[in-house]
């Protein structure tokens, strides 16, 4: 589970434009061109070269109707299905279920920069509207189906006319708004018998759990958690223990801490076996703990996250983001990202530390104010880089802007607190769905997703349908073409690993 305090930012980076005039006014985003007795739905051909050889598929991009709290229809939800032409037996073919966190983030980063079998690209990153595109050779397009779901409020999903759409602004009602349209799709397409994956990404990881439990009757062989899910931020020190290896990758690629003789992966490691010992140790004995104890532990800490022993004995041995963001390269009058700690942009006197975070690419800090950027200031970030490739590659007809992140929806949203972990949520699935596996992933430079498999274990998750994989990348750890491929063909694995088991 990401940090609480940014959890509503994270995987939401992908595909943004800078906030537009109607974003920053707060719009309604109710679509008159939804239509609860005429959804939408466009179907397109494609080919696509995977590995040497030519794949056909099919694009459809469609809206679901979905009821709202008094039993009526309520909001039209948007799913974008790429599924394989010409399989032997489409019914028995594996798809899987795919979004992002936020929490009011649409499917964009999985979909355009991951695993859809076109992706975007841009010469400026921080240009989210001028983009090209270009086939993803990477995509598992050629191994199993996938199917990109944008929640109420995100992308091209919208309530319908006079609908409220905070109803579903919450973790119990979003988690339950997502399983009935993985339902609803199964059935309408025929493949309730096909095993069957679900995949979030950050804030996406909490949805998944919250599926897991709320959505029972929708059976899964596997599940793939992105960037989140394993911390349990139930200890008042935790998120503290789990920023140190994070930072010491950011320490060492800053060249902030000495690197002679060992590498990242080292360093990372070196920091997660303090954090979990000698550091927990520390910070469990509180104002008991001795001065030179406590001196000796800043001593450590410097050696392994780059900021001065000096600042970390005034904060008491607990580093929060904003002072390692903001103290790790101050003497270059710079501040390093959250989701990304490799990225740099200049320090200001009004940073805000996630908002403005220069991975997340959203809100570029003025030189001229003293005003800090908030998210209610932001409001509903449009990409309509994404919405042209909806509208004139897979035809889908829709006037409305196409929200990468509603920080509108973020600040508003009601958190499932009492339904403990997501590796919890997880691991008590597993033990009822004996056959069902768990892959979970992430970035050395993510100050937010980390982890290294074990919280999973310490969960109840069974070793042996557990596999982990750590990224040289950040929160998105399909941030560059090796890191892609990667990704790609792990999935492609972890489901043919998946489906030699029975689905129950």
């Amino acid at each position: 589970m990401a940090k609480p305090m940014t959890m509503v930012l994270l995987a939401a980076w992908c595909g943004l434009a800078a906030p537009a005039t109607w974003a920053q006014a707060g719009a309604t985003l109710t679509s008159n061109g939804v239509s609860a007795s005429m959804p939408r739905k466009a179907v397109t051909r494609h080919e696509i070269t995977i590995a040497g050889r030519r794949v056909a598929y099919t694009a459809t991009a469609a809206d679901d109707i979905i009821a709202g709290g008094d039993g009526r229809p309520g909001a039209a939800i948007v799913t974008i299905a790429y599924t394989r032409d010409g399989s032997t037996d489409p019914a028995q073919r594996p798809v899987m279920f795919l979004f992002n966190g936020g929490p009011g983030a649409s499917s964009s980063p999985l979909h355009m920069s991951a695993l859809g079998p076109v992706r975007r690209v841009s010469g400026d990153k921080a240009d989210r509207s001028s983009s090209a595109f270009t086939a993803n050779g990477d995509s598992p397009i050629d191994s199993f189906d996938l199917v990109f779901i944008d929640p109420v409020s995100t992308g091209f999903s919208r309530v319908l006319p006079g609908i409220d759409p905070r109803q579903w602004y919450s973790g119990r009602r979003d988690a339950i708004e997502v399983g009935r349209v993985i339902e609803d799709w199964l059935v309408a397409n025929g493949r309730s018998a096909s095993p069957r994956f679900l995949a979030g990404e950050s804030y996406g990881t909490t949805r998944a759990g919250l599926i897991l439990k709320y959505c029972p009757e929708l059976k899964f062989a596997g599940v793939v958690l992105i960037s989140g899910g394993e911390q349990d931020a139930s200890g008042p020190d935790a998120r503290y223990i789990d920023s140190l290896p994070p930072m010491a990758a950011g320490a060492y690629f800053h060249d902030r801490i000495d690197r002679t003789g060992r590498t990242v992966e080292a360093v990372v490691e070196q920091a997660r076996r303090f954090g979990r010992g000698e550091y927990a140790a520390a910070l469990a004995q509180g104002k008991s703990l001795e001065p030179a104890e406590r001196h000796q532990v800043a001593q450590q800490l410097s050696f392994l996250i780059g900021l001065p022993a000096a600042l970390i004995e005034q904060q008491d041995l607990r580093i929060s983001d904003n002072t390692y963001m903001f103290n790790l390269l101050r003497d270059r009058g710079l501040r390093t990202g959250l989701l990304d700690v490799r990225t740099t942009a200049p320090l200001l006197a009004n940073a805000a530390g996630a908002i403005d975070d220069p991975a997340l690419g959203v809100v570029k800090p003025s030189a001229h104010t003293t005003k800090r950027p908030t998210p209610q200031a932001v409001g509903a970030v449009g990409s309509p880089a994404v919405a042209k490739y909806l509208r004139e590659q897979l035809g889908f007809k829709s006037d409305d802007p196409y929200i990468g992140v509603n920080f509108t929806a973020n600040v508003a949203w009601k958190y499932d607190r009492k339904s403990g972990s997501t590796a919890t949520l997880v691991a008590r699935r597993m033990r009822t769905d004996s056959a069902m596996r768990l892959l979970a992933v992430a970035g050395f430079y993510d100050l937010n997703g980390g982890g290294d498999g074990s919280g999973f274990v310490r969960a109840g998750v069974p070793r042996g349908r557990l596999s982990f994989i750590a990224f040289p990348g950040g929160h998105e750890v399909y941030d560059d073409d090796a890191n892609r491929a990667h990704f790609a063909a792990a999935l492609r694995a972890f489901v043919r690993d998946s489906v030699s088991m029975p689905l129950h």
